[in-house]
């Protein structure tokens, strides 16, 4: 996220347009992210929600008062800060339709590529007395809390999606609405009848977790690493259903920023491999790095990737022998020998 977006969020309190909430009134920040200073005159307890582990941090370092889900109700405001998941940013603001007071102040803003217009104009067609202004290659809009939010709030609101029959995700999460085909040619390759500990770094809702454990039904405990706290949540309810008597621990967990501290005969895992709209492969480097250093000596490593992402020379520096297990016209499944 641009720090641009967050000076466009708040923008209308600094140039005085709206004024700023005052002593003894509360603010519940959605999709919060650090870098914000409050504008003069902002007086308000902020509550901040950001469920993504690396930022949920940076907040935390920021000394914010920050939470990875929402709590409480009845708040003075709502801000809202959007990103490039057009459902995820529907579903915050749902969520702050459900949070405020009614004729609270719910400001939303994003940057252009974040498909703030196409919303704003989706939250004028609801009949909402908006207001808005564009500034720093974005736009921030606010207005009023309706007295009956239902409509809005039954239009934006993302009920979790039945995923295969088998899984709940829900919006916001990678792959929420399907099975990624990364991850199911990873899936075909997992090994079966395995007894050692293994650890899914990058679990998302636990699709692999739940195709190791049906594999090797015996392993001695599974271990399940994710950055995105809902995803998490959701992957603790699909082991629970698929796959209830195989040992497994959740970790809420930023795999780039944060040590692991146990040690592992097997990692599997699929990592992200875009920052913004651009593929990057610095956070799957590192996690295959993070992954050398979780494993113990003979433990092995199963990494699904794009195939023109360049993972093999990291694979090399940190483990004693690495290959390429197979690939299709996308992925490539890579493995390596610690």
């Amino acid at each position: 996220m641009s720090s641009e977006t967050l000076k466009t969020l708040f923008h209308p309190f600094v140039s005085g347009t709206v004024e700023a909430p005052g002593e003894g009134e509360r603010v519940l920040f959605l999709g919060a992210e650090a870098g914000f200073a409050l504008p003069q005159g902002f007086a308000a307890a902020l509550s901040a929600v950001q469920g993504f582990r690396p930022l949920y941090r940076q907040l935390l370092a920021q000394r914010i008062e920050t939470t990875p889900e929402v709590e409480g109700e009845d708040y003075d405001a709502v801000l809202v800060l959007c990103n490039k998941h057009k459902g995820e940013n529907e579903a915050n603001i749902a969520e702050a339709l459900t949070r405020v007071k009614m004729g609270g102040l719910v400001v939303v803003a994003g940057g252009k590529e974040d498909g703030i217009q196409p919303l704003r104009k989706r939250m004028e067609a609801f009949g909402l007395s908006l207001e808005h202004m564009p500034k720093y290659h974005g736009v921030a809009f606010w207005f009023g809390a309706p007295a009956d939010p239902s409509e809005i709030v039954a239009k934006f609101a993302k009920p979790a999606v039945r995923v295969d029959g088998r899984f709940e995700a829900a919006a916001g999460m990678f792959s929420h609405d399907r099975i990624d085909d990364g991850s199911e040619l990873l899936a075909s390759r997992l090994p079966v009848d395995f007894t050692g500990d293994v650890a899914d770094f990058g679990a998302g809702w636990g699709y692999l977790s739940v195709e190791m454990a049906e594999r090797s039904p015996g392993v001695s405990r599974l271990d399940l690493y994710e950055a995105n706290y809902a995803a998490l949540e959701a992957a603790k309810a699909n082991i629970e259903e698929n796959c209830p008597n195989v040992p497994t621990r959740f970790f809420w967990h930023d795999l780039a920023g944060e040590q692991v501290k146990d040690k592992y005969d097997l990692v599997i895992m699929n990592p992200p491999f875009h920052e913004s709209h651009a593929a990057d492969p610095a956070l799957g480097q590192a996690m295959i790095k993070t992954a050398a250093a979780s494993l113990r000596s003979g433990g092995r490593l199963l990494v699904v990737a794009n195939r023109g992402l360049p993972y093999e020379p990291v694979l090399a520096g940190s483990f004693r022998e690495s290959g390429e297990t197979c690939r299709n016209a996308r992925f490539k499944v890579l493995w390596a020998k610690k």
